[in-house]
This record gives C-alpha cells, structure tokens and sequence, in this order.
C-alpha cells in the first residue's frame, strides 16, 4: 500500500518539480515510512512507501530496471508475486529485491503489459514508464480496490492515487455540479465523475496508454455473466469453501503484522475461522458501542471464542470515535457514509500493532446478501403473475396511503414487480427525500434527467442491480471507505472476498443459487452453520452502522447548527439554507436527524475546508530528485 504520482510530457520542468512534491506530500499518511523520486528526461515519478514486502532500500521507490529503462510507481499487493517471480526466473531475468514490485518491470518486458496484466493476482494501481519508447502506462485492478485518478491535458497527463494529490498539483478545475448530485443522491461521488472537474478516476480492470500527448484505454477483464450451473447448492458451498480458505492464506503473506476484522456476522466470522485454520497467529478486532442497537460486540465475542482466536473490542462511545474533521481529512472527495467513521476508529486502533488487516468485505456483493438483493428477487417472481394492464394501471396511481404505513412493504414490492430496477432507484435519482424537506436550491429543483437501469439483456432485476452496484456503490462507497480509513492511518487492508478466482467462481452462479429459497448469501450461511456456529449462519444482517443522523443532533448540534448559517451550498444555489436550518430544528425535536441533512451537512464541511487553493506551491527545500544520468542505479 503507497501513494503514487507521476506526470508525463513535461514541458516545464521547474513547474512539474514543484508540483509533483505537492502531490506526493500530500499522500503522506499512505505511506509514512519513506518518500522517492525519479527525474527521468520527457516523465517525473514520485512515491510514498508503506513498507509490507522487503522492508529494505531494495524495495523502494520509484523503482527501476537495471538498466534504468523501464520505471515504476506501485500501490497494493500482488499476492501471487512469488509464482511469479519464480516463471520469470525460468526466462532468465534477474531479481534484486523481494519485493512484489519489481515483479512488475520484469513481467512488462517479458510479456507486455497487458499479458502481465492478466497474470497479476491481488489489488492494485501503478503506472509505468517505458523510458526508450517514451510511453506511460497506468493500470488499476479487476475490481477497483486501490484508486488511481489522472488529469490529461494537450501535452502532459498526471496521475496520482487521490484527487487531493492532483488538486495539490494544480490539476483540479471548478466543483462539478453532476459529482454533488451523486453525493445528494448516493453519499459518494461515483465513478463516472470527480469532485473537481478536468480530473478522471481510470476505471477497474483499465489500461491507459500515453504516449506523445494522446492516451487511449482499454478493459482487460469484464465479470463473468450468470449462467446455468450444474452444480448441486452443497457442491457450490464446498467450492466456495476451497477457494475462500485459498484467498485468505494468500492475504496472510507479509513481512509485517497481520490482523483481522470481526463484527458479529458471518463474512468477518468465516475470514477468521479460515484464518484460524491456516493455523496464523492474529488478533481481531470489533467495534463496539455499548448500550447501542447497532452493537454487535457480544456476537463478535462469542464467535472469537468459538474459533479460539485472539479478540479484542474498541469501544466507539463518548470520547471515542473520531470527529468530522477526521472523517473530512480521510477522503479527498465528500463521502458520507457514517460507518467510514468506525473504520477510522479500528483504523488507528489496529495501526498500533499491526500494518495489515484483513477484512470480510466482498462478500454480500459477490454471494448477494444485501436486503435490496431478496427485495428486487421477490419482485422478479411476482412480475410473471401481474398482467399487463395491472402493471401499467399500477404504475398511473398515485396512491400514497398505498405506500404508507402497514402497506409501505407491499406497496414498494408492487412498484419493483411493475416498474424494475429504475422503480427501486426512482426516489434516489429524483432526489424525493430532499424536496420533501424543501432542502433544495434552484440549480437541483428543476426535474432531473431520468436515467434508466433496466438491463436489455434480459438477465433479471438483481443481476441488473448487481451489475450497476459494481460499477458504482461498490467501488465508489464500500471500497473507498476502508481504503480511506486504514490509509489513513498507514494500513494495507486485504479483503479476501475479493479475491478474482473467487469472483470469477461466484458471478457466474445463477442467481437462485446464490439466494436459495431467497435466503441472503445462502452459501455463505451454509459455510458459516458449519465452521462457524449456528448463531452465526442465522443472524439476521445488521450492517457496520455508525448512529451519526442522532449525534448531528446531539454532540454535533452546535457544529450543525454553524455549518447551516450561510452555507456555501446555498450562496451556489445547490441548498436552500432556511429550510436547512428549518429541518435541523425539528430533527433535534425528533432525536434523529434525515439521511438528506446528513450528507449536507458533510458536503457542507468538506466544501469549507477544500473550496480554496489550500495548498500554494513553493521551492523545495529538502526534496532531491535524482538527475536522468542516475537511471540506471540500483534501487
């Protein structure tokens, strides 16, 4: 895990110095244990190292080839490195370090990029320069994990892993209208745009090219489409089983302290009854919030016991959890998922004994164990008995006491069965939730532009849903938040659910597989009733939550109340500020505050600490670059 920058076609090389130090600076709670840079004649590369592999100078970076031609700036973990490093040694090549990087010069010129690509088992983002031909490729892994974002201009392009890094450089134009539409709508900023315009986030499974001023780039793997399976349910848990406990031995390779993360469901409990029987020495942790609803610490507990594990609780109450401003510092766009503020608490917990956590995310996206996963299930099965011209007289009415109340779940079902995914989504892209509270400004009360999800191919409303998630919550939400926490705090987080083989094996069952009889993650229940305990296979999903719509009212009142008086959302015409204020007032007679205000309130806050140019540049004065006569030197 390290933060990455690098700019290419540099024309203004006092200019491209300067800002390239801003960017790497900036990455510095990535990777706190060094800094490097390369000078090379037409490219600059810059580095921030969190050491897990080879902890030497051997490891560091940006690193070379021997002969200084080909250079490199890596973020992640390439799990399978030892395989091979051990095939390029058969090809004669000759390894200078033991770390998982340099595999990545070697199997470029052996193979080219995108066969070495291919071959690269783990989570990663590095871009790689080829000195001779003058060429720059960026590349970032099958499912998003680590980010990589760039901004490309007539002649020069610059990357970096955080879009803070390129606006240190200069790289970030205005705030982009359709980025705060997806943090109103969602909490995140998706994929397909950037807080601040002229900036890209190159997407998963991509590889971009640049050479004399132009880029293209290209998918190198799609998820494999559902198909008809002729598996029996016990032999899907069994293969399940094979390829998990594979994934997680994998993760255990580091040359630094290794720990887990255990809530009290069945992802977390079946890492660490795998982790318990690959025989590894770790300590897993569990957020807990005693007294809270959400608390899961005693299920966490009990599961610890049964599978003989150290265990340790991190209490997140009074005095405890981190404050917004940490929550604004962690990620350099706005993202309000309030969960992210527990991870940054086990975050700085776990960074205290261990440089790598291993965690249970994954696994509800790939063996569907989400709520909304059953919902559009069910709905699929009653579509086939509502005719025609029930479904389009349903979806004329208007109806709210049939979407109210006692009938609120039947009346939501309806909608799904009649109207597909686009009626799941319909109140999130429309933005429902805010107008209700009056809370939005002139630019947003206009209708929006519909947007449709319906998937053409026939393939059903969940594998639609899944397919769209993928491409979006996913990455943008559930990725993002643990990669944000535990940077930020110097920790490589490895998610074993994750794993590709794993993904290749579990997208491909068919969806009624995957939820049996419409029980959520079937197959994973059915691993977890048996490795784990009952309790375990059983327990009802709660999800990691953070009571943070109830402190906005309580411990964050005074802040809320601030942040609403003259917001700057409002001076733009994105908020209507009386009706913040107006809605903070009777969310505090409520105790509980919406999920609307919420995410303005976090976009409000992040907007004042990052609207400015923060960051001015400035000469270097400890910064040495290594000049181009210095290429070929050893790493």
């Amino acid at each position: 895990m390290c933060g990455i920058a690098g700019i290419v076609g540099v024309t203004d090389r006092e200019s491209a110095r300067l800002a390239l130090e801003g960017m790497v600076e900036s990455m510095a709670r990535r990777g706190p244990d060094a800094e490097g840079f390369a000078e090379l004649p037409a490219a600059m590369l810059g580095h921030r190292r969190l050491s897990i592999f080879d902890l030497s100078a051997a490891g560091a970076q940006p690193m070379s080839s021997a002969d200084g031609a080909l250079w490199v700036v890596f973020n992640g973990a390439i799990y399978n490195f030892k395989t091979l490093r051990a095939e390029l040694e058969t090809l004669g090549c000759r390894f200078r370090s033991d770390s998982d990087t340099e595999v990545l010069l070697h199997g470029y010129r052996a193979w080219g990029i995108e066969p070495l690509v291919r071959r690269l088992r783990g989570m990663f983002a590095f871009g790689l320069w080829d000195n001779p031909a003058r060429r720059l490729f960026l590349a970032r892994d099958r499912l998003g994990v680590k980010p990589l974002v760039f901004a490309a201009g007539k002649q020069e392009l610059a990357f970096a892993s955080t879009v803070r890094a390129l606006k240190r450089g200069g790289y970030a134009g205005d705030i982009s209208d359709a980025a705060l539409l997806d943090v109103l709508r969602w909490g995140f900023v998706g994929e397909e745009h950037c807080i601040y315009r002229g900036i890209a986030k190159l997407p998963a499974a991509t590889i971009l090219e640049w050479c004399d001023g132009r880029h293209r780039q290209w998918s190198y793997w799609q998820a494999p489409a559902q198909k008809p399976s002729r598996l029996s349910f016990d032999a899907a848990v069994a293969e399940a089983q094979k390829g998990l406990r594979e994934a997680v031995a994998l993760r255990l390779d580091a040359d630094v302290p290794v720990a887990a993360l255990l809530s009290g469901g069945v992802d977390s409990g079946l890492i660490c009854w795998a982790i318990a029987e690959l025989g590894a020495d770790i300590t897993a942790y569990t957020a807990g919030i005693a007294n809270d609803p959400w608390d899961e610490s005693a299920a966490a507990a009990r599961t610890a016991r049964a599978l003989g594990i150290r265990h340790c609780v991190l209490d997140l109450g009074d005095g405890q959890m981190p404050d917004i401003d940490e929550l604004l510092a962690a990620y350099d766009e706005p993202f309000t998922s309030s969960s992210a503020l527990g991870m940054l608490r086990l975050a700085r917990a776990i960074g205290a004994s261990a440089k790598v956590v291993v965690t249970g995310d994954g696994g509800d996206d790939l063996f569907l164990g989400y709520p909304r996963h059953r919902h559009l299930w069910l709905a699929e099965r009653l579509s086939h008995y509502i005719a025609p011209g029930v479904a389009s007289c349903w979806n004329r009415w208007d109806l709210p006491a049939l979407r109210a109340g006692p009938l609120r779940r039947a009346g939501a079902l309806l909608d799904y069965a009649t109207g597909g995914v686009d009626a799941f989504f319909k109140n999130t892209m429309e933005l429902a939730g805010y107008r209700a509270q009056g809370l939005l400004g002139a630019r947003f009360k206009a209708p929006l532009e519909k947007q449709r999800l319906n998937d053409p191919g026939g393939a059903g409303m969940v594998a639609t849903l899944v397919d769209f998630e993928r491409g979006s919550r996913f990455v943008a939400e559930y990725l993002k938040k643990v990669d944000g926490a535990t940077m930020h705090y110097g920790i490589e987080a490895r998610a074993p659910f994750l794993d590709q083989e794993l993904w290749n094996f579990g997208c491909a069952l068919p969806v009624d597989l995957r939820l049996r009889g419409g029980e959520l993650k079937a197959i994973l229940r059915a691993l977890a009733r048996r490795h784990v305990g009952i309790g375990a296979g059983t327990r009802k999903k709660r999800g990691f939550r953070i009571p943070a719509e109830r402190w906005l009212v309580s411990r964050w009142r005074e802040r809320g109340e601030q942040t609403f008086v003259d917001p700057l959302l409002a001076q733009r015409g994105w908020l209507d500020g009386a009706a913040a204020r107006t809605e903070l007032s009777r969310a505090a007679d409520r105790g509980k505050a919406s999920a609307e205000l919420w995410n303005l309130f976090v976009l409000e806050n992040w907007l004042r600490q990052n609207s400015g140019d923060e960051f001015p540049r400035a000469p270097s004065q400890r910064r040495n670059f290594p000049p181009p006569a210095a290429m070929g030197a050893s790493c």
